[in-house]
């Protein structure tokens, strides 16, 4: 039996494993200096689907993965200013980690240009993926940083404080 209602988790897991994964390519990109394209083929070739070692992002949605990495790639000077202006101040996305760097770029390309996934969903799954690098005090960085941007980005799509 199969219905929308059936491959709708499937594909819940799917976007969480590709925002995983694309985190896990920022952060190389940006600690090896890696072509996009080069990663982009490495992941899909090596590291996604059945055969993958990594079973935490093994069933990725490889499309929604590529979708990330190109538009954080295409949109990171656009990007990286208003993710600066949410940080604490004397902080900019410079001197934060590499992975939190790799977090809030991500989190914050999909709530510039993923509408059809509400706010909330977007903030909630990248604390998640901040939780699986991190133990102390950066996923709540990652949920402060994101809810300030989605509520400049989007505005009226989260309740008020």
């Amino acid at each position: 039996m199969s219905g929308a209602d059936d491959a709708k988790p499937d594909n819940t897991l799917a976007r969480s494993q590709a925002r995983l994964a694309a985190v896990q390519a920022l952060y190389q990109m940006d600690m090896a200096s890696t072509d996009l394209a080069e990663v982009i083929d490495e992941f899909k070739t090596h590291r996604l689907g059945a055969e993958a070692e990594d079973r935490a992002i093994a069933g990725a949605d490889a499309e929604h993965f590529a979708r990330i990495l190109q538009g954080v790639v295409a949109r990171q000077r656009e990007l990286d200013p208003v993710i600066d202006g949410q940080l604490a101040s004397g902080w900019s996305l410079v001197r934060v980690d590499a992975i939190l760097r790799a977090i809030l770029r991500a989190g914050a390309f999909e709530l510039m240009e993923g509408s059809d996934v509400p706010p909330r969903v977007v903030i909630n799954e990248y604390v998640n993926v901040a939780h699986a690098f991190f133990a102390g005090d950066e996923p709540r960085v990652v949920n402060g940083v994101l809810d300030a941007l989605a509520r400049k980005l989007r505005p009226g799509a989260l309740p008020e404080r």
